[in-house]
């Protein structure tokens, strides 16, 4: 059974939210790429919809939009997700994994894509 934690940002107002999501919901991410849509009650924000943007497995590698697949790869890259250069021309290969969302991923990033009627402070509970 497969478990995230999704963490959810909010581009209005810039706070992410963190939520844990188990079970039924967690499978209606199994399989959506990054950049797919997902509707938002799977996170408890009923009438929202989230963009998938990002995420990491268990063992912290990021995903990459450009690979396809759910496996990992080892890549030479010159900056991007995964790696900042700190001087013009550096390179690095680092293992990466693809962008599609498997029981492998521990973290998925999403943001919010269209509103729903409610506060989204309100729907998830937030104290502040």
């Amino acid at each position: 059974m497969a478990e995230f934690t999704v963490a959810v940002s909010d581009p209005e107002d810039g706070h992410t939210y963190q939520i844990d999501v188990d079970g039924q919901d967690a499978n209606r991410f199994i399989g959506r790429e990054l950049g797919d849509e997902v509707d938002g009650s799977a996170v408890g924000l009923d009438g929202y919809t989230l963009e998938l943007t990002g995420g990491t497995d268990a063992a912290g590698r990021p995903m990459r939009s450009d690979l396809r697949g759910t496996g990992t790869e080892e890549i030479l890259t010159d900056g991007g997700v995964g790696f900042n250069p700190t001087r013009d021309g550096e390179r690095k290969r680092i293992t990466v994994r693809g962008r599609e969302v498997s029981d492998q991923t521990r973290q998925i990033n999403a943001r919010i894509a269209d509103r729903g009627g409610d506060a989204v402070a309100d729907l998830l509970g937030d104290d502040e």
